[in-house]
């Protein structure tokens, strides 16, 4: 679904997706394989397996040069270009209100299915330099934090 999400966007901006199966390539091998083909850039999806080797892929990804958006701040944070996604707070709070209505007696099928309201941007200024990008300042001032 994350994919098909990224696709749709990628061409409304005349842009493609390509996708690597986590389950079909080694880390380095995929990202050697996005340097050749001159991407633009990479969008990892939410994963416990690219959380699990966080600081590899940054490593990985950093020697291609190329951006790469990630799924959480963890990634960011050991240098990572940037993040977005829901607030798991938020998400949180709400699964624990639907346990509260569950528990006082209302059906699961009869709750509503909800959709993230907010969402946090986090920024490695760091990484921004290193690729020899330029940040607008509207980007920068949404931005939920900022690692200097």
């Amino acid at each position: 679904m994350q994919f098909e999400a990224a696709s749709a966007t990628a061409a409304s901006s005349a842009r493609h997706c390509v996708r690597y199966g986590s389950r079909t390539w080694t880390f380095g091998g995929a990202l050697e394989r996005a340097r050749r083909e001159k991407l633009d850039g990479l969008i990892f999806a939410s994963s416990p397996v690219f959380t699990a080797n966080a600081a590899r892929i940054v490593e990985l990804v950093q020697a291609t040069g190329l951006p790469a958006t990630h799924d959480g701040r963890v990634l960011v944070k050991r240098g990572a270009l940037m993040s977005y996604r829901p607030n798991l707070n938020e998400i949180f709070q709400r699964a624990a209100s639907y346990v509260d209505c569950i528990l006082k007696g209302s059906k699961p099928a009869e709750l509503p299915i909800e959709r993230p309201t907010r969402f946090e941007l986090v920024i490695n200024m760091k990484a921004v330099k290193a690729l020899g990008l330029t940040v607008p300042p509207s980007l920068l001032a949404r931005a939920d934090e900022v690692i200097e």
